[in-house]
């Protein structure tokens, strides 16, 4: 029995890094990489942040796919993985802490008139402009599981009107939460900025298209670090042109890296960062070496996704 590691980037997760962390939680286990994989029918789970098409075939007995992060969409509908492989995704508490701090800096960012004052510095403009006031903010948190529970509880932390919204029945102190498609219109033409943290379902693709979009409070903000598919991105420069929404901030978007020819890139009314909202993993790994051993053990395994759901 034994686990690979393949992260399958060059960015901030490496492969001989994860490796050694995993065998500081797992000593005796073998763990390897794609440079020292060794006899492959011995590999029984694989750690990934992609995964290859060829891996179910060269991998026979592969039982688990442990997800380094948690959008698993790709998985789901990977074209050569069987469905008698399991999946699993991490819920670190370090990614959802730093995607929290993602969406307060760019609420913030836009409350305290941020780009305003940049561009009136670059034209040695002295002009003061009165900041909103958090108590009259209002924000809209889409997604109220793992990562949006703690956006919501960090934004009414600091003083903002908190609104979630949620497929299912959720309760939050401090935070109005709706649930159910028939509620989100109303919500969105509440709000001044809205933080869509949704996974990729069949329900929520493409979720913001025109009509949705018409229906945001104008002069609103919207804030992407779920999925990219959420949100039908002609559909949105369509919107920014009429100022429903007047601004985007997009971590994630449909095709990634963005194309450099995606109209996107140069649009006043967007704000573009490369992915890197929920970049710290924390102590995630240790869920990744305890997944190890209850797979070994037949026991649950942990954050186990659903296939039908698609989380």
């Amino acid at each position: 029995m034994a686990l690979l590691v393949d992260t399958g980037t060059n960015g901030s997760l490496r492969n001989t890094e994860i490796a050694a962390t995993l065998r500081q939680h797992l000593p005796t286990a073998d763990i390897r990489t794609p440079e020292t994989i060794g006899a492959s029918d011995e590999i029984t789970m694989i750690a990934v942040g992609a995964l290859r098409e060829d891996y179910p075939q060269r991998l026979p007995n592969l039982k688990l796919v442990q997800k380094l992060g948690a959008g698993v969409e790709a998985l789901i509908a990977h074209p050569t993985l069987p469905d008698h492989i399991r999946i699993a995704r991490l819920k670190p508490d370090a990614s959802a802490q730093s995607i929290a701090e993602w969406f307060l800096a760019y609420i913030l960012r836009a409350q305290r008139q941020m780009r305003f004052y940049e561009n009136a510095q670059s034209r040695a403009e002295w002009s003061p402009q009165p900041p909103a006031f958090a108590p009259d903010t209002s924000v809209g948190v889409l997604g109220l599981g793992h990562i949006g529970g703690r956006t919501a509880k960090m934004l009414r932390a600091v003083g903002f009107r908190v609104i979630g919204w949620s497929r299912s029945p959720k309760q939050i102190n401090g935070v109005t939460c709706l649930h159910g498609a028939a509620a989100l219109p109303d919500l969105l033409g509440q709000c001044d900025h809205v933080c869509a943290i949704l996974p990729s379902t069949p329900s929520t693709r493409a979720l913001f298209d025109a009509d949705l979009l018409a229906a945001m409070k104008p002069g609103s903000q919207l804030l992407n670090a779920g999925r990219g598919d959420l949100i039908d991105e002609t559909a949105l420069i369509a919107a920014l042109d009429q100022g429903k929404p007047a601004h985007a901030v997009l971590d994630v978007t449909r095709q990634e890296p963005l194309p450099s020819d995606s109209p996107l890139w140069h649009h006043p009314g967007v704000t573009i960062t490369p992915h890197v909202s929920g970049w710290h993993l924390g102590n995630a790994l240790s869920d990744v070496a305890e997944n190890f051993r209850r797979l070994e053990a037949g026991a649950p395994l942990l954050h186990e996704i659903n296939r039908e759901l698609g989380y």
